[in-house]
Order: C-alpha cells, then sequence, then structure tokens
C-alpha cells in the first residue's frame, strides 16, 4: 500500500517537534495506519540545527514545492495571518488537505477557511490550535458529538497559568513571575499576546464556534488579562477560600453566546483550581456525559506536535479510503452553523470581588456600601488593612449582582477624593 505524502512550512519549534515525530517515530506511525506517513518536503525561512540532519535531500527551494502533486497533506506552522491565509487558501485549492496550528488565522478567518475546503474536498486538521497536545478538538468534534454542550470553561494559557502559580506558591510579585517565566521559556520576549488574554481568546472562539455550531471571531470575545493582579489579590483570594485563574467560558444563554476572557476567583476544590504550572484544564458540561475534563501541558514543540501528527494521521486515513469530510470541518455541516448575538457582558448576574485603594479615614467605607446599594449590590465580606499608610487596600466580596450595576456603581465610587486609582474588578465563578 503506497504512503501519503507530507509538506511543512515551518520548521520552528513546533515545525521541528512534528519532524522529530514524523522520523523517529515513523515506524510506530505506520504499524497503527497501515501505511507510511512521509516526510516529502520542507520549506522554511530557517532551520533548527537539531533536525537538519533529519531532512537531507527533503528541503525545498521554494514554497511552490509544497503544492506539487506528490504531495497529499501540507502544514502550516509559521503563524500570522496573512502569508499563512494565503498558503493554505492555494493549497486548499490546489486540492492539497491542511493542517495547521494558527489559531490567531482560525479565530478570524476560520469560517472562510473551511467553507473553501468544504468546496474543494479536503480536510483541514486544527487540533493543534487549541492547548497543545491536549485532544480537546477531537473530543469535542467526535467523542462529544451526540450531547448537547452546555458550557466550557478553561484555562488554555500555560503562561498565565505559570505566571499565577509562582504568585500564589512562591509569593512573587506579577513583574518577578513574569521574568521567571521569559527565563524559564515559558513566556515570550513580548509576552503581550499571553498575559492580556489575547491567546486565550483566540482559542475560545475556536472552541465555542465548534460547540455550539456557530462563527465566533476572537474580535467578539470580551477580553481581559492579568497583568492588574497582584500578591495581595492572590493572597486575599487564598484567605476567601480561592484561587484566580485567567478563564475561559463559553456557553449558550437564551440562543445568544456568552463567550468570554478575564481573571476569575475559582473555588479552591475545582479541578481547574487545581491545575498550576504551565498546565491547560478544559471543563466541558454537557446534557448527557455530564462534566469531562482533559488536562495536560497547552504548549511546547513536542505536545503541540503530537496534536499536529495526530491530525494526519486523521486525514491520511481519509486520504487512503476515500473519505474526506467524513467529520464536518466545524463539528457541525455548514447548513446547521449559524451566527449569533454575542452576549454583552453588561447583562450578566455574578458576585465580584473589588479591590479599591482609599484613604485610611473614616467613613470610607460607608461611602463606598452607600454608593453600592444605590444599585442595589450587597455586600458578603469587606476586608480592611490599616497598615497605617496613608493609602490603603479595602476589599469588598459583593453577593450576585448585574454586571452593569457594578460598572455604573464604581463609575461613581472612583470618582471620589478617598479613591486613589481605578478599582481591580474579579469575577467569581461558582458562587452560590
Amino acid at each position: 500500500m503506497d504512503g501519503v505524502n507530507v509538506g511543512l512550512l515551518g520548521v520552528g519549534t513546533v515545525g521541528s517537534g512534528v519532524v522529530k515525530i514524523l522520523t523517529q517515530n515513523a515506524d510506530i506511525i505506520k504499524k497503527r495506519l497501515g501505511f507510511e506517513l512521509n516526510l516529502k518536503k520542507v520549506y522554511s525561512n530557517s532551520i533548527r540545527e537539531d533536525v537538519v540532519n533529519l531532512l537531507e535531500g527533503k528541503i525545498a527551494s521554494s514554497v511552490d514545492e509544497l503544492f506539487d502533486d506528490d504531495i497529499d497533506i501540507v502544514v502550516e506552522l509559521i503563524g500570522g495571518t496573512t502569508f499563512a491565509k494565503d498558503f493554505i487558501l492555494k493549497a486548499i485549492e490546489s486540492k492539497k488537505s491542511v493542517v495547521t496550528a494558527n489559531k490567531a488565522l482560525l479565530a478570524e478567518f476560520g469560517y472562510e477557511i473551511f467553507s473553501k475546503a468544504f468546496e474543494n474536498k479536503v480536510d483541514v486538521g486544527y487540533e493543534a490550535s487549541v492547548a497543545g497536545g491536549i485532544p480537546i478538538i477531537k473530543a469535542i468534534k467526535e467523542s462529544l458529538g451526540a450531547n448537547n454542550i452546555k458550557s466550557i470553561k478553561a484555562i488554555v494559557n500555560g503562561t498565565c497559568n505559570y505566571i499565577l502559580s509562582e504568585m500564589l506558591y512562591n509569593e512573587m510579585s506579577f513583574d518577578d513571575a513574569l521574568k521567571d517565566a521569559q527565563k524559564k521559556g515559558f513566556a515570550e520576549a513580548d509576552p503581550t499576546f499571553d498575559i492580556e488574554g489575547i491567546d486565550s481568546a483566540h482559542k475560545m472562539a475556536i472552541l465555542s464556534s465548534i460547540s455550539f455550531g456557530d462563527n465566533v471571531k476572537a474580535s467578539e470575545v470580551h477580553t481581559e488579562g492579568i497583568t492588574r493582579i497582584s500578591l495581595l489579590d492572590i493572597k486575599f483570594a487564598d484567605e476567601l477560600g480561592y484561587r484566580i485563574k485567567l478563564l475561559g467560558i463559553a456557553r449558550l444563554i437564551d440562543g445568544k453566546v456568552d463567550v468570554r476572557v478575564h481573571p476569575t476567583m475559582i473555588k479552591k476544590d475545582d479541578i481547574l483550581a487545581k491545575t498550576d504550572g504551565e498546565y491547560n484544564a478544559i471543563k466541558v458540561l454537557t446534557d448527557m456525559d455530564d462534566e469531562t475534563v482533559y488536562i495536560g501541558k497547552g504548549a511546547g514543540s513536542l505536545p503541540t506536535a503530537s496534536a499536529v501528527v495526530a491530525d494526519l494521521m486523521d486525514i491520511a486515513r481519509n486520504i487512503k479510503y476515500k473519505s474526506h469530510l467524513r467529520v464536518p470541518l466545524m463539528a457541525f455541516p455548514f447548513n446547521f452553523v449559524k451566527k449569533r448575538e454575542i452576549l454583552n457582558i453588561d447583562d450578566l448576574e455574578m458576585s465580584y470581588y473589588l479591590r479599591f485603594t482609599v484613604k485610611d479615614q473614616a467613613g470610607v467605607l460607608s461611602k463606598i456600601s452607600g454608593i453600592l446599594g444605590d444599585y442595589n449590590i450587597s455586600i458578603k465580606s469587606v476586608i480592611q488593612l490599616n497598615k497605617g499608610e496613608y493609602w490603603v487596600p479595602l476589599i469588598v466580596f459583593t453577593h450576585k449582582a448585574h454586571e452593569s450595576s457594578i460598572k455604573q456603581a464604581l463609575a461613581i465610587i472612583e470618582k471620589l477624593d478617598v479613591i486613589k486609582e481605578k478599582v481591580l474588578l474579579i469575577r467569581v465563578d461558582n458562587d452560590e
């Protein structure tokens, strides 16, 4: 039985992992497929030294060689949303199936790419675009296919999770924890996409789309990062019985999509609260299978490359047995994919952790509680530190309230002369 040939664009961190797996594990891949999966050609501006010896005779002189007739599947691992998009669309038009880890591209142009693939009767594999080596895309598209998905709650950025874990366990400031993450390779030199929640928003747009048969774009995901979280907040959360995590949430509420990314206080006994370091964790709640949890490393060369190669193996089977598009690209056939309204976060009701920086004087709490009361916001508990300083932290933990009411009250409170700076707001998950 003849094999299936692969063309690879990009031999960086993930691409080098793909090269290693396809060459070093070629025997087990062949045994499981029943035929060979051949890395035929590679094109990259630079190739990591640790895989150069594995690519002898396979390095293409131009990207166009990846579209040759002897290539069955192309893999895009260069990232970005410009050249990568053009490359993928050209590959699809050339009747090549595609595998990509490009979450930013799919979160913005996924529907266009999937539609073009459907027209050309080729597959697109994108398991590696969300949570690295955790097989969450396949779980949602196939394993949970008979279930209505009610909600997804997920930690999908290992950089942020590592930073928050270091702040908790080693009592580090945010800046020090970030520097440590960069030193250990968990954070980029420019960590903006991670710490501002943008990376997580890309992933939640993809998960939301395939969970609910929608076309959610990253720009529609309410997104907040962790840059304002302090060690003080970490400690207060601990005292109150919570952990702070950058959480991605996707739900259907009255026909609208509630999809958001923001710091969230999670009860200590929750599996998400117990997921530390660079690990990711995803909880999927369905109507039939109840709750399933997926935990693993969400990034890294080999975990992500493993997801890429798993997609290659799936698509290779489809090619050999002429079963392209056996599983719908967006988990639903296109006639069941619809564009729903995105729920405005101001319409939600939940509990809140509020950290004020106030003048250390009598009457401050009564002013704040009075304004909160004007907007029907009930206080559950208060922590006030009297440190003998001019400005001190005041922590207010609320019962459930409407977000719009919280924001209106805070807009007034922040104008008081007893308030130093913008109030820190952290939403609370699963509060009674």
